[in-house]
C-alpha cells in the first residue's frame, strides 16, 4: 500500500517537473515524466510527444541556440544519460535507452598545427528509428543512424549506422546477429 503510495507520487512529482520544463521553453508531449536531477540546456531546443519518461540525473546538453533534441512517444531515458548535442537528434516513437548511455552529434576538428581547443567541432545529426534499444553505457557517435528495431549491446562504441532488426556489440560496434520473431 504505501509502495504504491509512493509510485503515485513520484509520478505526480514527474508530471510536474515535466510542467517546469514546459514553462522553461521545451515542448513536451502529454503524460511525460521527468525525474529528479534532470537537466536542460537551453529547453527551447527540447520537444517530445507524448509519454516520454525520464530518470534521474539525465542531462541534455543542447549546446546552441539552434540546436534541437526532438523525441517521439512512449520513449524511455535511463539513469544518467548524457545527450551531447550541437546541430540535431532525433530519437523515433517506442525507443529505449538504458542507463549512463552517451549520445553526440559532434566530435573535436584535430588538425596537427594548431591546438585542438582552438580548431571548433564538427558535427552530423544523429537519427534513432523507432522500436530501438540502447544498451548500458554505451556510446552514440556523430553521423549515425540507428535504424528501425536495431539493438546495441551495453557497453558498445557506435562508429557507423546500424542496419534494421541488427544487433551490434563491441568497440567499434558491429553486427553480431538480428532480432527474430519468438519461436523462430
Amino acid at each position: 500500500m504505501i509502495e504504491h503510495l509512493l509510485e503515485i507520487i513520484d509520478l505526480i512529482l514527474g508530471r510536474l517537473r515535466a510542467t517546469i520544463f514546459r514553462l522553461r521553453g521545451a515542448q513536451l508531449g502529454q503524460k511525460s515524466t521527468i525525474a529528479r536531477r534532470a537537466r536542460v540546456t537551453n529547453p527551447r531546443g527540447l520537444s517530445s510527444g507524448s509519454r516520454l519518461r525520464v530518470e534521474d540525473n539525465v542531462y541534455f546538453k543542447i549546446v546552441n541556440r539552434d540546436a534541437k533534441i526532438e523525441i517521439g512517444d512512449y520513449v524511455f531515458i535511463g539513469k544518467s544519460v548524457q545527450f551531447d548535442i550541437q546541430e540535431h537528434l532525433s530519437i523515433a516513437d517506442d525507443c529505449l535507452i538504458a542507463p549512463n548511455v552517451f549520445i553526440t552529434d559532434q566530435n573535436h576538428n584535430t588538425n596537427a598545427g594548431s591546438l585542438i581547443r582552438s580548431q571548433g567541432c564538427s558535427t552530423s545529426p544523429v537519427i534513432i528509428q523507432s522500436d530501438v534499444w540502447i544498451g548500458a553505457k554505451a556510446i552514440i557517435l556523430p553521423g549515425v543512424t540507428l535504424a528501425q528495431g536495431c539493438v546495441v549491446a551495453a557497453g558498445a562504441v557506435v562508429t557507423k549506422s546500424v542496419e534494421p532488426m541488427s544487433i551490434v556489440a563491441g568497440v567499434p560496434a558491429k553486427p553480431i546477429g538480428k532480432r527474430t520473431r519468438s519461436g523462430d
